[in-house]
């Protein structure tokens, strides 16, 4: 049985094919900004300066946000180098994902 840590890696994996996610600070600041974005995944060890910069522009936006594993394994998640910040595109992808970090 997989646990929720693992299914949400494996729907980063789903959404990044589907072209539903946004990774790195600049793109998904873009995003955010445009609300585009359903989710903000900010990894544990980004920096303090990215964790307030993206709490504030969220609650700003009434946008959710999750901090949530570590840059490596955002990264590897989305086949990707590691990432500080993950936005999701989608709000089916994004209410899953909620619902396995509660």
């Amino acid at each position: 049985m997989k646990t929720n840590e693992e299914k949400v890696y494996s729907l980063l994996g789903l959404a990044t094919r589907a072209g539903k996610i946004v990774s790195g600070d600049d793109s998904t600041l873009k995003d955010l900004k445009k609300a585009k974005v359903f989710l903000v995944l900010v990894a544990d060890d980004a920096s303090d300066n990215t964790k307030k910069l993206f709490k504030d522009k969220c609650s700003y936006r009434n946008i959710k946000l999750i901090y949530f594993s570590t840059k490596l394994q955002l990264g590897l998640a989305i086949g990707k180098a590691p990432r500080a910040v993950i936005g999701i595109k989608d709000n089916n992808f994004s209410n899953k994902i909620i619902e396995y970090l509660q």
